[in-house]
């Protein structure tokens, strides 16, 4: 039986529906604050289905926060809403092109775990697998189906940010509205690496975003090498497409490795990219929204409040801003978000997904560590229980001092 991955959002919705794993909301519902508190009250009810808001239209506080019209797509109509999509185990692995995780994290395991072969026939065997895994790059397409519309120059003046996208706020003191599932797509300058991170997007009018970079992730740190030699940065930012490249972006990833070939490799299947219309970037074809612009070297302004995943406001902060120099999308995007909070929430279930998939990779280091475990409650980063192998006094501090070096394990008190 051939696997299903799903190639792009629209295929996964399709894909959900015939399942009951996804409910479609037909009523008009506000993306300020009123889609915050449907959304939050069906992940915390457990592994509930998917919601697609079919009519996410500003109501009266929308209206009063500014929100004067509907986000619209291509054929005039509101652009659908799609929040709580691994909001569950099922949708999750499904995301990643299998029916259980168990099979994903096999798939990393295995290259781990290979030794020199000892005859001819483990030589065709790996030779079998060489091809298979070296079929999984990024795949470059002339144009893509992001592309189906283009907006730039002063089309943005009429057709910005707000209007395209029913972009939420969420909390109340939010400092306004956010796109909360960004693919920010920036390349280092000495190496051209390419890096896909989920960083947040503060919204401050139709052409200019924050850029919350954290000065500990990569996408912060391409940007210091353009600020040191005062050039303006090329971004480009993907919403939509791959469920799995999606969720690589929120995978704590080594520097230099590409997020699109990790998607790849997991699912077993290329992801497609294409080149951007205003940048010299390669972007997801099959995204459903593509923001194409760039980062002046020394510009901040205030970013913030955000209501964040540990329950609490992450307060305002000078952050770079993101220049939107085009828009494209598809002829019938979807507008994925997640709203993030008080634990349990969608999130959640993506830092289980990253738990269980990188014991492997944990393990190859430190072949003593047995399993572990990032509580959803000390927000996946501030607490790891571990279960190791004892062999010698000091051990259980050796392995608390080598995942305190290890991507955001580094938080752990």
């Amino acid at each position: 039986m051939t696997r299903f991955v799903p190639d792009h959002l629209r295929a996964f919705v399709e894909f959900l529906e015939e399942r009951g794993e996804l409910i479609r909301i037909r009523e008009p519902v506000d993306p300020y604050l009123e889609v915050t508190a449907l959304a939050d009250r069906f992940v915390k009810a457990g592994e509930q289905p998917a919601l697609l808001f079919e009519n996410p239209l500003p109501g009266e506080r929308g209206r009063t926060a500014g929100l004067t019209r509907a986000a619209t797509g291509p054929d005039g109509r509101p652009v659908p809403l799609l929040i709580n999509l691994f909001a569950s185990r099922r949708r999750l692995a499904w995301a990643l092109g299998c029916d259980n995780l168990d099979e994903a994290v096999a798939r990393i395991r295995e290259p781990l775990e290979l030794g020199p072969p000892s005859g001819l026939w483990d030589k065709v065997r790996l030779l079998g697998k060489l091809k298979d895994w070296g079929g999984t790059t990024p795949r470059t397409v002339a144009r893509g189906a992001c592309q189906e519309i283009v907006i730039q120059g002063d089309q943005l003046d009429e057709r910005g940010l707000l209007d395209l996208m029913p972009v939420l706020t969420t909390w109340p003191g939010d400092g306004g509205p956010y796109i909360t599932m960004p693919l920010v797509i920036t390349r280092n300058p000495q190496n051209g690496r390419r890096n896909i991170g989920m960083y947040r997007l503060q919204v401050f009018d139709g052409r200019t975003t924050g850029m919350h970079w954290q000065v500990h992730k990569t996408g912060a740190a391409h940007y210091a090498r353009y600020e040191e030699n005062g050039e303006r940065m090329p971004v480009c930012v993907a919403i939509g497409g791959p469920p799995a490249l999606t969720y690589a972006a929120t995978a704590p990833l080594p520097p230099d490795v590409d997020e699109a070939l990790f998607a790849g490799f997991i699912t077993g299947r290329p992801v497609t990219m294409t080149k951007a219309v205003t940048c010299d970037l390669e972007v997801p074809a099959e995204a459903d929204f593509v923001l194409e612009g760039y980062v002046e070297p020394g510009e901040r302004r205030l970013e913030g409040d955000f209501g964040d995943h540990t329950g609490w406001y992450s307060l305002a902060a000078e952050f770079p801003v993101f220049h939107v120099t085009a828009i494209t999308c598809r002829r019938d995007p979807i507008y994925p978000a997640t709203i993030v909070g008080k634990p349990p929430m969608e999130d959640g279930w993506l830092g289980w997904a990253t738990e269980r998939l990188f014991l492997p990779l944990l393990q190859v280091p430190l072949p003593e560590v047995v399993d572990y475990h990032l509580p959803a409650s000390a927000c996946f980063h501030n607490l790891v229980v571990v279960a190791i192998r004892k062999s010698y006094p000091g051990h259980a501090r050796k392995v608390c001092q080598a995942l305190w070096g290890t991507g955001q394990i580094m938080f752990t008190k």
